[in-house]
């Protein structure tokens, strides 16, 4: 419904202005229209932070990947982490944050799986909402994506995922519903792929009809970037095409209505909804003054952002298992007692905070779990520290403390120099600094000054050996070619014979390597120069550098092992194995980290393991381990969370968000992924994830809600608020609760995360096992005792009914299981719904 204000400006819009609020001007800017006080949208990337208008501009906070948040089981402390992105959105002087994703992991290869909160659509939409009402407290807004059934980069822009509605509805847009029915969010993003053969951009049931019509969706409907295929969107359902300069919208869309092919009344639609959003969020303004200026972006780091950040990073922290070693566990450890610790594994001395593509943001800090353990472990306390080998599939960025600024010695990084032709011709247009030799740039403008279609440019300061060995660089372009001089002298250059590459969504070069062998301290002077494409407004430069690892790393790992009291070893996956574009090929840990593993454990049972990566990894090497915990990628804060994880400051209290099976045909939707002809079937219909596993029966290596404490809890006495509910009851609306009383008997304070599934026993024939309907985390001492309640209501007994087209209870018995997992059981309680 349109408010007065919207209703008077769109008296006083032309045709040609309407169709302009359609479109992008460029990659994160909206149009606005100067003469009316309507000033353009401005939206950046999420959902781990927000990054702003440049890839390579201000720092920001870094909160922990998806599926961590959804492991935190813990819907306020979401809505705090969304607060925080809110924050971060106000400071960067963006409306809207394309965040968060609330896709499913329906296959664990899938590459943005990280970016997504969980397997199941209730928890999913739980957490979605729980973020998205933080952000939008704020004043900014949020933008869900992608709708729908975009859960793998597998032909990603083409691809056809083939759904029967009933699973649609039950499974992949019930948490968009969700969404929908408990936030005012003000935006949705369709999806690249293709809905049961049509574009999810121009899917007019999809968008109109269920989004639109059915739910009550008020907001603006955008494309995924380049995600417009057809002028159809205009009529299909979409507002908003991104980036700009629009292909089908904008001004094109005008010459449509002239021509009688597009309605006028569609284009009202699509920009009352721009003006709606932009009046929630303040972007209209008295005509008769100057448009306001748009503040420039800053970077806060704030204290209360580190600190909501560290707790959201230390409850999503996994521990799949703590098994006793001569009558005592090793976690917690007791640091009282501790002399000496083995510290090893590709990822333990690496940041590695968060996934790749989209979601990637410039932290304002990360810190290693190395360091988080030198930072919370006593002094007199011995760290040794062995790689043992490399984690990533190429080489990642060098470490910015490897590197020297020339003009910020005292500042980590390198001098960024940007020229505004393509042959590094005169002084330089701008200089910058960057961190790390990561440059991606998107959008007209790659600098102040500096049109990215037609630039040069060069990075340059001093890199310092951190240790001896022999180092490998690397050189990745996003354009015409790049080269890497060190001491003067040309090492690696690729402006002739560059091989296509996937990184940087496919508009990488190949990667081209060059070895030296460096002494711990030696110096050498490090140049990079890069040409972009001419013509394009998107380029990116990467300089790649793996540290030494011996021949014997595995040897020298499990040495330091046997020396060490504990042995904690750091194993896990890159930006380049998760990441938006590409999907994974297998679970398996990539190298020879499962053969470091297995040495280390062989060499002292009290080792450690823990996995620094978003989604499912094998993790059959790590038997034998006296402890195993999922770390994820948990943000800037990830050192710190874990160390005192580790240390037992806090209590281990994440959970599964998703199920870790044994290998990847135990999934089900494995039979028909990634898809033949254009097309993937979603033949698993409902038994998707946990529920597959039920169905095949199926014993994962750790089921879905699985996770330890350091303490221990009872649960008992169950019961519902209602013994007996009609169908009639439930269909007006009826809520009811399941609760029980849950007492902590260990001797330390801890988290219980209750679960409750439901069970529809006959009421249903084809129907998993038991689905998510409800669940609460307490906090409770020792000793202590609470009433815990979960709310419960319809949805928890209703199922798609197709033929009639609605959601229907059947009467029957329905058996609420209280859980702490989708596999350990603690009681029951019966509802039976009547006719």
């Amino acid at each position: 419904m349109m408010s007065d204000s919207v209703d008077k400006l769109m008296g006083q819009l032309s045709l040609q202005e309407k169709a302009t609020l359609t479109s992008g001007t460029d990659m994160w800017n909206g149009h606005g229209i100067e003469r009316l006080g309507i000033s353009a949208l401005k939206v950046s990337d999420g959902p781990v932070g927000v990054r702003g208008d440049r890839w390579v501009g201000t720092t920001s906070a870094c909160t922990p990947c998806g599926t961590a948040l959804g492991a935190t089981w813990n819907l306020e402390l979401i809505n705090q982490v969304g607060v925080v992105l809110g924050q971060e959105a106000k400071s960067k002087s963006v409306d809207i944050l394309l965040a968060p994703t609330v896709n499913l992991h329906r296959n664990p290869l899938a590459g943005r799986n990280f970016e997504c909160f969980s397997e199941d659509p209730f928890l999913t939409g739980s957490a979605a909402t729980a973020i998205i009402n933080g952000i939008q407290s704020t004043g900014a807004g949020a933008c869900i994506k992608h709708f729908v059934a975009n859960d793998s980069e597998f032909q990603r822009h083409t691809i056809s995922s083939q759904v029967s509605e009933r699973v649609l509805r039950e499974l992949y847009l019930l948490p968009f519903e969700m969404v929908i029915r408990d936030t005012d969010v003000c935006a949705v993003m369709s999806g690249y792929n293709r809905l049961n053969g049509t574009y999810c951009a121009e899917h007019d049931w999809l968008l109109n009809q269920i989004l639109k019509q059915e739910w009550g969706f008020d907001g603006l409907v955008m494309s995924d970037w380049w995600g417009t295929m057809s002028s159809a969107s205009a009529g299909g359902g979409l507002d908003l095409e991104m980036p700009g300069p629009a292909k089908y919208l904008g001004a094109q869309l005008a010459e449509l209505i002239d021509a009688g092919t597009v309605e006028a009344s569609a284009l009202d639609e699509m920009a009352s909804r721009i003006l709606r959003v932009s009046e929630r969020l303040g972007l209209l303004s008295d005509p008769a003054s100057a448009l306001p200026v748009r503040a420039a972006e800053q970077s806060n780091d704030l204290p209360a952002h580190r600190s909501v950040l560290r707790t959201a990073a230390e409850q999503a922290v996994v521990l799949l298992t703590n098994d006793q070693v001569e009558g005592q566990t090793v976690l917690p450890i007791a640091v009282s007692s501790l002399t000496h610790v083995a510290v090893i594994g590709p990822s333990a001395d690496t940041a590695s905070v968060l996934g790749g593509g989209s979601a990637a943001v410039n932290p304002h800090y990360a810190v290693s779990i190395l360091e988080g353990l030198q930072n919370s472990l006593p002094a007199n306390v011995k760290l040794t520290h062995e790689i043992g080998v490399h984690a990533s599939r190429s080489a990642p960025p060098i470490d910015s403390r490897c590197l020297r600024s020339t003009a910020q010695p005292e500042k980590p990084g390198l001098d960024v120099e940007y020229f505004s032709n393509r042959e590094f011709a005169g002084p330089p247009t701008c200089v910058e600094h960057a961190a790390q030799p990561r440059l991606v740039w998107m959008g007209p403008e790659a600098a102040p000054g500096v049109a990215t279609k037609n630039m040069s440019v060069r990075v340059s300061g001093t890199f310092v050996a951190r240790s001896t060995g022999t180092h490998t660089f690397a050189l990745v372009t996003g354009g015409t070619g790049g080269r890497v001089l060190l001491d003067g002298e040309v090492v690696l250059d690729n402006y002739t014979g560059q091989q296509p590459g996937t990184a940087f969504f496919g508009l990488g070069s190949s990667e081209t390597l060059f070895e030296v062998h460096l002494e711990q301290g030696d110096e050498r002077s490090l140049i990079g120069e890069f040409t972009a494409y001419e013509g394009m407004d998107v380029a990116a430069f990467l300089i790649g550098h793996r540290e030494p690892v011996f021949s014997n790393g595995i040897e020298r790992a499990a040495k330091a092992a046997a020396e060490a009291e504990v042995a904690i070893v750091v194993v896990g996956l890159e930006q380049d194995s998760e990441t938006e574009g590409e999907d994974r090929t297998t679970i398996s840990l990539p190298g020879e980290q499962d053969a470091l593993l297995r040495a280390v454990i062989a060499a002292n049972p009290r080792t450690v393991v823990l996995v620094n990566a978003g989604s499912v990894v094998d993790l059959s090497a790590a038997q034998g381990a006296a402890a195993i915990a999922q770390t994820w990628y948990l943000g800037q804060e990830t050192g710190n969370a874990v160390a005192a994880v580790l240390t037992g400051q806090v209590d281990a209290s994440g959970r599964l968000p998703t199920t870790f099976g044994k290998q990847v045909k135990d999934w089900s939707s494995q039979l028909n992924y990634p898809g033949e002809f254009g097309e993937v079937l979603y033949g698993e219909e409902l038994f998707m994830g946990y529920r597959g596993f039920d169905k095949q029966q199926i014993e994962p290596a750790f089921c879905f809600g699985h996770g330890l404490s350091y303490t221990s809890f009872e649960c008992s006495d169950a019961e519902l608020s209602e013994q007996t509910l009609s169908v009639e009851q439930l269909q007006e609306g009826s809520e009811f609760l399941v609760s029980a009383e849950v007492t902590n008997t260990g001797d330390r304070s801890g988290y219980h995360v209750l679960q409750c599934y439901v069970h529809r026993g006959q009421t249903d024939s084809g129907r998993p096992e038991q689905e998510l309907c409800g669940f609460t985390k307490v906090q409770l001492s020792p000793g202590q005792s609470t009433r815990a309640t979960i709310p419960l209501n319809v949805r928890s007994c209703a199922v798609w009914d197709q033929p009639n087209q609605s959601w229907v209870v059947r009467p029957g018995a329905f058996e609420f299981r209280l859980a702490t997992s989708s596999r350990e059981l603690l009681s029951t309680a019966t509802l039976q719904v009547t006719a």
